[in-house]
């Protein structure tokens, strides 16, 4: 094995996670370490072997692997080629210490949805600009784990509950501009906010996130027509930057802002 490693690891806005971590290793091995966090792990090139709690594991592409804090394990590659990672570390409460029992006895997952989920939430922390979408992503991927190691293979019946999403909608078109967080929308709604997402996504046919991009780019319309000049309009309807409002506007009309109002 030979080559450099390849490391890019930040601290994302989106509470909860401590830290992400995108890396190459072609040849490094982990001695054995602990961390106070909550490790989720999926490879995407390569295999690796490691050790939780001095027993063996493995973990191939189409697995996740939860590591728990506080428990010793060490990592090294299957393969001569060396191995590509991305790592989400969570807050310790964010699954509680009453699971990490669960998570030693049985650390990894073959779970197809909840490997895409976390995938998808790599995607949005990478930008670092969609935090409604971000926080929804995220509470999917720890209900999904809290079901692993509960050792439950079906999760809660999802009822229709119209009342609970069309109260969602209500605070989203009430905070166009200024956004609201999810666990803010909980609260208000008295949900925990997995059941939003879910009551949300079933009555109106889309996430809470991706509706609520809607209505920004809607807003950035009215901006627009009543001769906003683009930079500012991405401020005004709730928009990182004009290059945020660019890509969704495009996305959405196949045009960019400027070209929306050209003459």
């Amino acid at each position: 094995m030979s080559g450099s490693a390849e490391v890019r690891a930040w601290r994302p806005s989106l509470s909860g996670v401590v830290e992400v971590l995108h890396a190459h290793f072609p040849s490094h091995v982990y001695p054995s370490h602990t961390h106070d966090a909550w490790t989720v792990l999926i490879v995407d090139e390569g295999a690796v072997r490691y050790d939780l709690d001095h027993r063996e594991h493995g973990l191939a592409q189409a697995q996740v692997s939860l590591l728990p804090p506080h428990v010793p394990h060490d990592g090294r590659s299957v393969r001569p080629e060396g191995f590509r990672k991305r790592v989400l570390y969570l807050e310790p409460q964010r699954l509680g210490d009453n699971l990490i029992g669960a998570a030693v006895d049985q650390p990894e997952y073959v779970d197809p949805l909840l490997r895409h989920r976390i995938h998808q939430l790599h995607g949005v922390l990478v930008d670092g600009l969609e935090d409604l979408e971000a926080q929804s992503r995220l509470t999917l991927i720890e209900e999904r784990l809290k079901q692993h190691l509960s050792r439950h293979t079906i999760g809660p019946v999802n009822r229709p509950d119209p009342s609970v999403a069309s109260h969602l909608r209500d605070l989203l078109d009430a905070n166009v501009s200024a956004g609201i967080t999810l666990d803010q929308a909980a609260q208000r709604v008295h949900a925990h906010p997995a059941h939003l997402v879910r009551a949300f996504s079933r009555e109106f046919g889309m996430p809470p996130h991706r509706y609520l991009t809607g209505r920004r780019v809607d807003l950035a319309r009215r901006y627009l027509l009543d001769g906003y000049p683009a930079a500012e309009v991405a401020t005004l309807a709730g928009f990182y930057d004009q290059s945020h409002l660019n890509r969704h506007f495009r996305k959405m009309l196949g045009v960019t802002p400027t070209s929306f109002v050209k003459r």
